[in-house]
């Protein structure tokens, strides 16, 4: 399954909380942009190489969920976002992109038993500027946000969680979903708390 959503929308809190209260058959993989770029892919303003770089991430996607599949111990998993992201951040028709990668969106959306949504904040709930991957605007991140939702928007089983100045009710809602899809043998540490240590920090 997929947890996507803009920039800042908490994705590494809600991961973190799952990687404490869930058992080792719920694997959480890294972000691919995030190998991609924290690797030294270069970072560049031009279409040829935000075109580049899409192909790169998506590839690298590819390979860490099968990696996980083929490894074998995994009842569920938890991808910081998914395949189809990468056309919220390409600029030119969705088709060049399928065509580059030598698949469907049909193909890809359908590598996914669920989506979960995380809304990205507006500046009043706290738009967070921390990560140093992160090079978003607010604003430029609420129309990513925006993007991400239309990619998105054909999954047959996607659920929305929308921002709010309550952070933990977000996580928690967040929790649930991911719950919904997790094997009963797969919560051996209960529930998720009541509230995290310092949960924006982790976003």
């Amino acid at each position: 399954m997929v947890l996507t959503g803009g920039p800042g929308a908490g994705k590494t809190a809600v991961l973190e909380v799952v990687r404490q209260h869930f058992c080792r058959h719920v694997v959480v993989l890294p972000e691919a942009a995030s190998i991609v770029f924290g690797g030294g892919f270069p970072r560049r303003a031009s279409a040829p190489a935000r075109e580049a770089a899409q192909r790169a991430i998506f590839r690298v996607q590819l390979e860490l969920e099968r990696m996980a599949d083929e490894e074998g111990e995994a009842a569920v998993v938890l991808c910081d976002r998914g395949t189809v992201d990468g056309i919220a951040y390409w600029d030119r028709e969705p088709e060049r992109f399928w065509g580059d990668v030598a698949t469907s969106a049909e193909a890809q959306l359908a590598r996914y038993a669920a989506v979960v949504h995380l809304r990205t904040p507006g500046a009043a709930h706290g738009y967070d500027h921390s990560n140093p991957v992160r090079t978003e605007s607010a604003a430029q991140a609420a129309a990513l946000d925006t993007r991400l939702l239309e990619v998105w928007a054909r999954h047959p089983c996607r659920v929305v969680i929308d921002s709010t100045a309550d952070f933990v009710a977000k996580l928690q809602q967040a929790l649930a979903a991911i719950r919904r899809e997790v094997p009963t043998c797969c919560l051996v540490h209960g529930p998720p708390p009541a509230d995290v240590n310092d949960p924006k920090g982790l976003s």
